[in-house]
């Protein structure tokens, strides 16, 4: 899961160098305003990239799962306000 994410990642940031350095090497001498529309959507790719990079997968432990130490789960719980020492 981790290599499918890292994989999508990669690609899309090279997806996002190859649109910024095309658009200013070679682009740019046909149609500024055509290399200036590839910067803008190298300009998205970046934060879209993370987001896929970041995103929980249906098998992925996630920061609030039971850790089964029950003595840290309870402690945990007791902060966050999901069971009350007493009860």
């Amino acid at each position: 899961m981790y290599a499918r994410r890292r994989r999508a990642y990669f690609l899309l940031m090279g997806g996002c160098l190859f649109l910024f350095v095309s658009a200013w090497s070679f682009v740019r001498l046909w149609s500024v305003e055509a290399a200036v529309a590839m910067c803008v959507v190298a300009m998205v790719i970046p934060p879209v990239a993370a987001m896929i990079a970041n995103r929980r997968g249906p098998d992925d432990r996630w920061w609030d799962d039971p850790s089964g130490d029950p003595k840290s789960d309870e402690w945990w719980d007791e902060l966050d306000g999901k069971r009350r020492r007493g009860d």
